[in-house]
């Protein structure tokens, strides 16, 4: 405290010497007393403002505090941290998600870092007949017998970020790069922009509880907005957003201030009026008639599969859902499991940290209720939540994903730079952010093929792998082909780390008392 105010009192007496050289004698003196006058009149505001303490017991010199936090993510990212630490991605992930997207070299000298005598490591079998050769691209199939426009997705697709959360150019190289790629791209809630329309790539359009894009003016669904949206050719699938990982169970609100004319038109909205995405949907309550609105969705679209997305909580009320599909036979095309580690833009810290399941967990119960109830031979089931590369999707088809979704490992492909600083605007890399200024260095051919290369590169690495394990599909891959350490001394296959019932096990009687009690539970014309 002492030397901030010597500090500051030395600062007076230069600058009114400075001011009196520099008005009597030479213009010499000027530069010197521009350096340091505003410094004295910071000074002299710490001093005299009363919001934080610090400024006013160390004026000045406490600035230094502020500006090392604002250096610390830097810092602590290029030169404290080791290879393997980051979050919530490290180092290593990072690197070779940039030289995937980059078409480099992707190999890794010198063995692996892992500890693979940690407990949760995790590997693939390998066979010692391996497959020599995949061909093609894997797909897989998605619409049931109630589809009439089924779609062949790739197994890795572009999961959902909003443009809203993404900036204009961000959302138009994902979705160039997912038609130079043939892969899909998720709108996110935020509707059907200009920018995802621009490149004419394969669109998921999901809908939340905001109803972006068909949304009527007392803020409810509109059929014949939807209509003329759902039934253009680049829409593929209609996705119903019941949660999301990041923050599953709490609504959103888009502020006044960010909800711009471009925006506006976009989502269906007012300019300037602040917006409220409900922790629900309005257009039903019940299992039942969840399905029904999405039996409606299908005819309205022309047909097109339609699914749900979500990030399990209740575990019964993914049964309940399972028991409405048996009780109707109005049947979900897919759904797509979203995991508590997934989330991009900005979420509350106590959903981020500590409301929704994991996505390995949530993926193993819809699993389970749709094999142990017979209904896995309609609907295909996607995973999304932190897949950042070959061995995420490998892993995730092992224990009955049918495909992935990935939205931060693709954001790092159009130039993410992990700068945490996705929620105040001023992403450094124009990602995350509707600044012009910053947006500029987002070049849109060159990220939309760095995603392309991406892309297909971790395909091409997923094949791979499944080619190791002797098999020819990640439709192969099952539970004993994935492997965890639990200590240094036990492994396991993942079916002896978490149960997987059988088919039709739940219709004949579950012996796991857990399941029987879920099931028990369930209720069809309740959540």
């Amino acid at each position: 405290m002492i030397f901030s105010r010597i500090l500051l009192l030395l600062l007076c007496f230069v600058s009114l010497g400075l001011m009196y050289l520099g008005l009597t004698q030479t213009t010499d003196y000027l530069i010197p007393l521009i350096l340091t006058l505003p410094l004295l009149l910071l000074g002299l505001y710490d001093l005299l403002q009363k919001k934080h303490a610090l400024w006013r017991n160390y004026p000045i010199i406490s600035h230094l505090r502020w500006l090392m936090e604002d250096l610390r993510p830097y810092l602590r990212q290029y030169i404290v941290e080791g290879d393997l630490a980051g979050k919530p991605f490290n180092r290593d992930q990072r690197s070779l998600i940039y030289a995937r997207a980059k078409g480099e070299k992707e190999v890794h000298p010198f063995g692996t870092e892992l500890d693979v005598y940690a407990g949760d490591y995790e590997w693939l079998t390998q066979s010692i007949k391996p497959t020599k050769h995949i061909e093609g691209d894997m797909r897989i199939t998605i619409g049931g017998p109630q589809c009439t426009k089924p779609y062949s997705a790739s197994i890795l697709n572009i999961s959902a970020m909003s443009f809203g959360s993404l900036g204009a150019n961000a959302t138009e190289a994902l979705n160039l790069g997912a038609k130079q790629g043939n892969f899909y791209h998720d709108t996110g809630e935020g509707a059907i922009s200009p920018y995802h329309e621009k490149h004419g790539g394969d669109l998921v359009w999901e809908l939340g509880s905001g109803y972006f894009g068909c949304r009527a003016e007392d803020g409810g669904f509109d059929a014949q907005k939807f209509k003329e949206k759902a039934t253009s050719d680049q829409v593929k699938m209609i996705e119903i957003k019941l949660s999301q990982g990041a923050k599953p169970g709490k609504g959103g609100v888009l502020p006044g201030a960010k909800v711009t004319e471009e925006i506006a038109r976009t989502r269906g909205v007012e300019v300037g009026k602040t917006v409220y995405s409900p922790s629900s949907h309005s257009t039903f309550s019940t299992p039942i008639e969840m399905l029904q609105w999405a039996r409606t969705l299908r005819e309205l679209s022309g047909g097109k599969p339609v699914g749900i997305k979500l990030c399990v909580g209740k575990p019964h009320e993914i049964f309940a859902i399972v028991k409405a599909m048996q009780e109707t036979y109005i049947l979900l095309d897919f759904i797509v499991v979203d995991g508590a580690e997934g989330g991009t833009g900005a979420a509350p810290q106590a959903f981020t940290d500590h409301v929704g399941m994991p996505l390995r967990e949530g993926l193993i119960i819809v699993r389970n209720a749709l094999v142990g109830s017979g209904l896995k031979k309609h609907i295909k089931l996607g995973a999304s939540g932190k897949v950042d590369g070959a061995f995420a999707i490998a892993a995730n088809c092992a224990i009955g994903a049918d495909w992935c979704n990935a939205a931060r490992a693709f954001m790092f492909t159009v130039g993410c730079v992990q700068s945490m600083k996705c929620h105040t605007g001023g992403c450094p890399t124009g990602v995350a952010t509707h600044d012009k200024a910053r947006q500029r260095g987002l070049v849109v051919p060159d990220k939309a093929n760095r995603t392309q290369t991406f892309h297909n590169k971790t395909v091409e690495a997923v094949k791979d792998l499944v080619a190791a394990t002797g098999l020819n599909h990640t439709d192969d891959l099952k539970p004993e082909h994935l492997y965890r350490r639990k200590n240094a001394t036990e492994i396991h296959t993942i079916d002896q780390v978490h149960p997987f019932l059988k088919t039709d096990e739940l219709n004949h009687g579950t012996e796991h008392a857990l399941y029987k009690k879920w099931w028990d539970k369930a209720d069809p014309n309740r959540f």
